[in-house]
């Protein structure tokens, strides 16, 4: 995709990943517009990058989203970039009794929040000459994570329905771009701010800019192309190895 000259809304771009992001497209010349859960994040991050919008949004309501969506459209006319990137990531039990509200926040979040976003808005998308769908799954959408099996799930779902959405886009003036992180240091868990093992946050962005800048479909850091290419008959005994050192770490950390 092009780097610069695009109007951009990033969901979830109030820390993290999202607030990276957000920051480097901005300093690239595009105009950016980002939402988030929490408002004192979002005015934080405009304080620090001025010329960049916010709008409020609860990614987990529907009747929000399409307000937010018809907000877009009006304000922000140029509208052509939508960067699915909102997610939350919390501990289950997959072997025990899952917990109703860590279940319906994490599916809302990661997987109907894309959904229904792109839906809102998606017409006006289609309207424009370069316009493009971004959606941030995640490498343990291709070799879960046990821990957290539920927000695993929801990554595996969202990569399969951008996989459909790309075909269906094929002979459109619509891209379809998914972002397939591996553990970046962030806030998204605890464990992982700080975690020895996950990629720093400026290298993980910095990598995904230039991959951003490029053809490729799917935006893949050097660190992750091992976990994504693990697919197949044989998957299991990887999954039972990464997560068995993935136990292990936690252990130790």
């Amino acid at each position: 995709m092009k780097l610069t000259g695009n109007t951009i809304f990033i969901t979830g771009g109030g820390s993290g990943i999202g607030r990276a992001l957000a920051e480097a497209l901005h300093n690239l010349g595009n105009k950016v517009i980002i939402s988030g859960r929490r408002k004192e994040r979002l005015e934080e991050v405009l304080s620090a990058n001025p010329g960049m919008s916010s709008v409020e949004l609860d990614i987990q309501d529907l009747s929000s989203i399409e307000a937010t969506a018809k907000q877009l459209i009006r304000d922000f006319p140029d509208l052509n970039v939508l960067f699915n990137n909102a997610g939350i990531m919390l501990f289950d039990e997959a072997a025990g009794v899952i917990n109703e509200e860590v279940l319906v926040s994490t599916v809302s979040t990661n997987l109907l929040g894309p959904i229904r976003m792109t839906s809102s808005l998606i017409e006006h998308l289609k309207s424009k000459e370069e316009a493009v769908i971004i959606n941030t799954t995640s490498a343990v959408g291709f070799v879960p994570y046990a821990a957290t099996a539920v927000y695993s799930a929801t990554k595996a779902a969202l990569h399969s329905y951008t996989l459909s959405q790309r075909y269906l886009f094929k002979d459109t003036t619509v891209k379809v771009l998914e972002i397939i992180p591996p553990g970046v240091q962030t806030e998204l868990m605890t464990d992982l701010s700080d975690n020895p093992h996950a990629m720093p946050l400026e290298a993980f962005i910095e990598e995904t800019i230039r991959l951003l800048g490029t053809d490729a479909e799917e935006v893949l850091v050097e660190q992750a192309k091992m976990i994504r290419d693990n697919q197949g008959p044989n998957e299991g005994a990887f999954v039972m190895q990464l997560n068995d050192m993935a136990t292990q770490a936690a252990t130790d950390h």
